[in-house]
């Protein structure tokens, strides 16, 4: 997010807050006429003063007395009741213009692009809800009134001050610009300052939630006092930014009042000298005292304000970076809307990155037409889901177009395009809500009948209806009192229900079991009758039946046809479709077997003659990893080999006791840990599963049993393994 480099000074805080104040401006007049009445009371009582002392007390006066005092009650009581209705209609109108701050923030952020939400922290968001937002509710509650009061006090008793004795008065308001220096030099600096200050608070909140999230890293890798020595430098940065933002505010308060001490001193000398000489009376004396000490109330008042606007100004400035935000995808002023797809979807010569580092797509080109079933697959990070992204239009690509119907996306409406769209992805979001009503999120003026059709066509009614509570029932955060399949078939049910022509599925049952993948692919595979669908995996047994096939590979589309065709013909799918070839998996996963074939295209093992090979498939044992779980730390002693059967893995290294990096993601197929089969070696990172996965492992001891009796085989893996260790060090690649 874009960061202002000056900051803002108080004159555009007040802009911004009569910005928010102006629909609600007559009840901000009311407020001030209620403010008029209250420091109208307090500018007659020294008024009153003076009357009784020179005209009721000194020359008894009973009448004079009796209708002053009685004057001051009923002034009082209007004075008290004024403030009390100023106060409830000041909290109103501050919770509303604060509510519609939120609203408007809240409504902004629905307009963004995907691409504001990758390159943005979340905790620098949260912060402008929260610590930036406090600030100007501060101000507002706070320092708007006090100020308008403060203000409109330093005004009257200014005028009444002259009417009594010109040159005191004259004396007593020389001082009142004179005090204000001090802020006005000051100010910059701690504006400056307070705006600093909010931007390391908003690192702070970034850095706690990315810790929380990343407490399995943090406890693998043993990383606790890494990262408290990080934070500790982190809070020691800010410490010194909030002291002198704070110091820099509070002398914006200070300054002022040590200048209103001298200058009230220069008052009562001068009055007091005055009323010697008999030039002023003392009921005018006292009266003038009363004023001026009005008057320097209000400065007080004023100066005490200082460091809440200060800091409002900062928090402001970080809402306004948040509002100038702009979408990259918008519809352009005269988008057209389309229709339903009769043809067909293509790309053309398409060309998109995320950064400027890489192209994540470089001039892809293909047609998908109306009705058929296509599939991207491909290596984790080949394009295959970035394709997704600008097919939905969560971003617009760089060169080249993507035409609907012949349409060019960008000369559309996102929503004409999105509500023909039903989106099942591997994690689907659930709110914290009923399961009825995040069923409705999907279209909000559906009746329960459709609902439940559409639950019943995804095969979740049954499900839903046992429930506590059934359709009502509460899901949980992220839907986490649902399993994984129940979760998934409610996304389903959420597609459905907006009748959608087009069917993306990204990774749609990639995280599940085999028995609830296989019953959710079947669910599918009904409900994708007579609709265009578009499925995004890694998985190629899923797709065997497509239409379609696009192997993407480094953002480029390099082969595309029928399973058949591509077995015959391709290069990098034929690769990947032997990968994961050769297992044999149970319908609950609960074992899997690899079969002599699949391991002969392990290159260390791909040495041993059949008998010997079915002996390793033999001793292979099953093994099951639910997500975000480590299968091995770096450091531990390498003791076995694996294979993925199924799921998805990062590879996590970490140098010097610094915080891991991702150098790798595993999936299907892949192996790790083959050094560990003749060599005891501490592994060289760190694996941690991503989805649930299903391994098979062979432990070094039965390799080597399987060795005893062929000393030449067993040299020749040695050999092997060496030369495959040089170049994977040469490579700087994960040995594992």
């Amino acid at each position: 997010m874009p960061v202002q480099t000056e900051p803002r000074n108080l004159r555009w805080l007040f802009s911004r807050l009569f910005h928010w104040l102006a629909p609600y401006r007559w009840i901000v007049i009311l407020m001030i006429v209620l403010l008029l009445v209250d420091l109208a009371y307090e500018s007659v009582l020294p008024l009153a003063l003076k009357i009784l002392i020179d005209n009721a007390i000194t020359p008894r006066n009973l009448t004079v007395l009796i209708w002053v005092l009685a004057g001051l009650v009923v002034l009082g009581v209007m004075s008290a009741l004024s403030a009390l209705g100023r106060d409830y209609i000041y909290a109103r109108l501050s919770a509303n213009v604060l509510s519609d701050l939120r609203m408007e923030m809240y409504r902004h952020m629905q307009g963004l692009s995907m691409s504001f939400y990758s390159r943005t922290q979340i905790g620098d968001i949260m912060s402008r809800f929260s610590s930036d937002l406090d600030t100007v509710e501060s101000a507002l509650i706070f320092g708007v009134p006090m100020g308008i009061y403060s203000g409109l006090g330093v005004i009257v008793a200014g005028i009444i001050l002259f009417a009594i004795e010109w040159r005191v008065a004259l004396l007593a308001l020389i001082g009142v610009p004179l005090c204000l220096v001090g802020p006005r030099l000051i100010g910059p600096r701690a504006q400056r300052s307070g705006y600093e200050m909010k931007r390391k608070q908003a690192e702070i909140s970034s850095t706690v939630q990315e810790n929380i999230a990343a407490q399995p890293v943090v406890k693998a890798f043993g990383l606790e006092r890494l990262l408290i020595d990080r934070f500790t430098a982190q809070i020691a940065d800010y410490l010194l930014v909030s002291r002198k933002a704070n110091f820099l505010a509070n002398l914006m308060e200070r300054t002022p009042n040590l200048g209103l001490i001298a200058f009230n001193l220069m008052v009562i000398i001068a009055g007091a000298y005055l009323a010697y000489q008999g030039q002023i009376k003392i009921g005018s004396l006292v009266a003038f005292q009363g004023l001026f000490l009005n008057l320097t109330y209000a400065v007080s008042s004023l100066s005490s304000v200082l460091p809440n606007f200060v800091l409002a100004t900062a928090g402001m400035q970080r809402i306004d970076d948040l509002l100038s935000q702009q979408p990259e995808v918008m519809d352009r002023p005269d988008a057209g809307t389309l229709g339903r797809l009769e043809l067909d979807i293509q790309f053309c010569d398409v060309t998109f990155s995320y950064g400027p580092d890489q192209k994540n797509l470089c001039n892809v080109t293909f047609s998908i037409p109306k009705g058929s079933y296509v599939a991207f697959v491909g290596s984790s990070g080949s394009g295959k889901s970035t394709v997704l992204s600008l097919l939905l239009r969560f971003y617009d690509p760089q060169s080249g177009s993507v035409l609907f119907d012949g349409y060019d996306l960008r000369e559309t409406t996102q929503d004409s395009l999105r509500s023909q769209t039903g989106v099942v992805m591997q994690e689907n979001f659930l709110f914290n809500t009923s399961v009825m009503e995040n069923l409705r999120l999907s279209k909000p003026g559906a009746s329960d009948e459709e609902i439940i059709s559409a639950c019943s066509a995804a095969e979740i009614h049954d499900a839903i209806a046992s429930l506590p509570r059934g359709y009502d029932t509460v899901v949980g955060e992220r839907g986490q009192r649902l399993s994984g399949g129940q979760r998934q078939r409610v996304a389903i049910a959420r597609a459905l229900l907006r009748h959608p022509s087009i069917l993306v599925l990204d990774e749609a049952t990639s995280a599940l079991d085999p028995t609830t993948e296989a019953s959710v692919n079947d669910t599918i595979s009904r409900i994708a009758k007579g609709r265009t669908v578009i499925t995004v995996t890694h998985r190629l047994s899923q797709v065997v039946n497509a239409d379609r096939i696009f192997v993407m590979d480094q953002g480029r589309l390099v082969e595309s046809g029928t399973h058949r065709e591509l077995i015959a013909k391709g290069v990098v799918y034929r690769a990947m479709w032997e990968k994961q070839s050769g297992f044999s998996l149970s319908q609950g996963g609960d074992w899997a077997e690899i079969d002599t074939v699949r391991l002969a295209a392990i290159p260390l093992l791909g040495e041993l003659d059949q008998a010997m090979l079915e002996g390793v498939a033999k001793a292979f044992v099953t093994e099951q990893y639910p997500a975000d779980r480590f299968v091995i730390h770096q450091g531990d002693p390498g003791d076995r080999f694996y294979i993925i059967v199924r799921g998805k893995v990062q590879v996590l290294r970490s140098n010097n006791g610094e915080a891991p990096e991702q150098i790798a993601v595993l999936q299907d197929g892949d192996h790790f840990g083959e050094i560990a089969l003749l060599r005891n070696v501490p592994r060289t990172a760190s694996i941690r599963t991503l989805t649930p996965c299903i391994m098979v492992s062979l432990p070094r001891g039965q390799f080597n049993n399987l060795l005893v009796s062929s000393p030449e085989m067993r040299d020749r893996l040695e050999n092997l393994l060496s030369e495959r260790m040089s170049a994977i060090n040469s490579n700087h690649g994960p040995s594992l």
